[in-house]
């Protein structure tokens, strides 16, 4: 008998020389992935492993992480985030590996995949993927400065040639990677097309280290047929933990969600972004994330244009009332063209 989906994500998995719980990570998201959201995460049941939101080398061994937007975490979460760093300067990037080391986090995971123009027009993030030899050099750097987990999370190119990240996976693992995340999307096709599930197989396939998939998980179904599939290790959920952030624990088989989760998780949220940042990060904070929330409803535009046009704090707090006064109208699986 083939095990369970959640036998299979309850079992530990050595990364470098630590060791997570299970295999169902929070996978790294810029603006969502924060401090406030995931003690929301812990709170519901937490999961095996939590990524940071995209952290910029060159700031991270001066910020200060009491008031830092990115480079912020509680202490109770130390020992199970990592924080992805973003940066194209071998120097820097290890200057602050060595930052997230002393500060004894889990470990450090590089960005290769923002693929934003923003981003690559410095030779950052997916823009490294053009040059394996660079990709590679920089890992090595950021590994000799560090003995902590080394993660790298990174697409397929930029081209759909499955012998490409192949290749780099090979090139990262020599490099002193101790686990990839690949996620199977060219770097200019943002989510347009369907993630090439077969590619993760191909990844898996030429590394001996733990491969984490990525893409177009969406239920409990989703997360088992890619385990399943791709042989990969364990899966890193992106969208669907913003917009269901209790399906870490409901897939490990806790119990199913009370029928008032989506409001009671969009007020907790909401207070503990205004408990950790400042009244406009707060409301900028929340308002990205109200894009997530409202792709689990038909009709879940009005909600999230009411959330963008709210004012205030207490403004949003009256729209949410007034949206979940009758027990709105729920998809089956997310509204796509809310999740940006």
């Amino acid at each position: 008998m083939e095990p369970t989906l959640a036998q299979l994500i309850h079992r530990p998995l050595a990364i470098g020389r630590r060791t997570i719980p299970g295999r169902l990570v929070l996978a790294p998201m810029t603006l969502l992935g924060h401090v406030a959201f995931r003690h929301l995460l812990d709170e519901l049941g937490g999961c095996g492993l939590m990524f940071s939101e995209m952290c910029g080398a060159a700031r991270v061994p001066h910020e200060n992480r009491h008031i830092s937007a990115c480079f912020r975490w509680r202490d109770a979460e130390t020992d199970r985030l990592s924080i992805q760093l973003l940066g194209g300067d071998p120097l820097k990037m290890a200057a602050a590996a060595r930052r997230i080391a002393a500060e004894g986090l889990f470990g450090v995971d590089i960005n290769l995949g923002c693929a934003v123009k923003a981003v690559c027009k410095y030779n950052q993030g997916a823009a490294l993927l053009r040059n394996p030899a660079a990709a590679t050099d920089l890992v090595a750097r950021v590994r000799r400065a560090v003995d902590c987990p080394l993660t790298v999370k990174f697409r397929t190119g930029w081209s759909d040639d499955p012998r490409v990240p192949v290749d780099l996976a090979r090139r990262l693992e020599d490099a002193g990677a101790d686990a990839l995340t690949f996620h199977p999307r060219v770097a200019p096709d943002v989510r347009t097309r369907p993630a090439r599930w077969e590619h993760i197989a191909r990844v898996k396939a030429a590394v001996a280290i733990p491969v984490f998939g990525n893409g177009d998980v969406f239920d409990a179904a989703d997360c088992l047929r890619m385990l399943r599939t791709t042989d990969c290790d364990g899966v890193a959920l992106g969208r669907i933990a913003i917009a269901r952030p209790w399906v870490f624990a409901h897939w490990g088989g806790g119990p199913a969600p009370v029928p008032t989760i989506h409001l009671d998780c969009a007020r907790r949220l909401l207070d503990l972004c205004f408990h950790y940042f400042d009244p406009v990060t707060a409301m900028r904070r929340f308002k990205r994330y109200s894009a997530y929330l409202a792709a689990n409803f038909a009709y879940g535009n009005t909600l999230y244009n009411r959330i963008r046009n709210a004012p205030d704090l207490q403004a949003i707090d009256g729209v949410l009332t007034a949206f979940f006064q009758e027990p709105p109208q729920l998809l089956q699986r997310p509204n796509l063209n809310l999740m940006l």
